[in-house]
């Protein structure tokens, strides 16, 4: 087996631990453990596993002027992303979240067209505004859409803005990560990240009656701790230094399908007209951001 299959194997992977993911933690909170409490157990226990790791290899040098930038983020990456993420995950339904997510690359242009000055074509400005209306869809008409949640339309607004923080962070991040190794840079992000939420979650964590918490309920705490915060980043790390980036984002698109299966094989969720309709629209403007032109090289 080559080494591209295996770091396709490793990205696949990475798509279904993600995709699990939305139920997994949906089971967890509040029941055991409130959203801002989660993300603070999450994000600490994250950040000791990579420091503990970065022990162990050599470390690049941060020069001051990156610390900035890195700071910014580890709010957009892991505070506002997770915490957002989380919340919001805890009003809605695991798969209007995985739909929500998706709009990720359509954000991520509008970011990069503002901060970077990328230029914009008709083809994604169309691509722009069809995505948004299939979020708009979503939000609004989401309290129709049934399932286990407890304020659709805040849940769905508040995925929708973890989604626009990663696709800040995405611009953000993408001229410093190229100056060190993946693990120096991560541990700095998660011990920011980890100052970040320590305000909102510290009171939650406090309140967690760890002894009332099941089994089970511990199997899914660690599932989101070790598997979805770190093996993800350690397999996409691995995934990036064999393939392409545009390979590896592509397979953000197919983590609402395995969100959807799995949520359907527990029944912790349903499929309507509603979330059918939105995801079309979502994944066609996705489609045509993504588009490249008929003149280009594929590589």
């Amino acid at each position: 087996m080559n080494t591209r299959v295996i770091a396709l194997l490793a990205v696949s992977i990475v798509t279904i631990i993600y995709g699990v993911t939305f139920t997994v933690a949906k089971e967890v909170m509040p029941h055991y453990i409130k959203p801002f409490g989660f993300i603070l157990l999450r994000v600490f226990s994250a950040m000791l596993i990579f420091w503990t790791v970065s022990l162990f290899i050599k470390n690049d040098k941060i020069e001051k002027s990156d610390y900035k930038t890195i700071a910014l983020s580890a709010f957009f990456g892991i505070a506002l992303n997770m915490l957002t993420f989380f919340k919001g995950l805890n009003y809605t339904t695991p798969i209007s979240a995985s739909v929500m997510m998706v709009t990720s690359p359509i954000l991520v242009l509008i970011f990069s067209s503002i901060l970077i000055k990328e230029r914009l074509t008709l083809i994604k400005v169309s691509g722009v505004i069809i995505g948004l209306i299939g979020a708009i869809v979503l939000i609004v008409y989401g309290s129709s859409a049934g399932g286990d949640a407890k304020n659709m339309m805040l849940g769905n607004f508040l995925v929708f803005i973890n989604a626009a923080s990663y696709g800040m962070y995405l611009v953000i991040v993408k001229k410093v990560i190229v100056k060190y190794k993946p693990i120096t840079f991560i541990r700095w992000m998660y011990l920011f990240g980890f100052i970040f939420v320590l305000p909102f979650g510290f009171t939650e964590l406090q309140e967690v009656q760890w002894q009332t918490i099941s089994t089970g309920g511990y199997l899914r705490i660690g599932f989101v701790i070790v598997f979805a915060s770190c093996i993800t980043y350690l397999f996409n790390l691995f995934a990036l230094s064999k393939l392409k980036p545009t390979t590896v984002s592509v397979f953000i698109y197919l983590q609402p399908v395995v969100a959807s299966l799995y949520a359907l094989l527990v029944g912790s969720d349903n499929l309507n007209t509603v979330k059918i309709v939105a995801t079309i629209l979502i994944f066609a403007g996705v489609y045509l951001v993504t588009k490249q032109p008929s003149n280009s090289i594929s590589k």
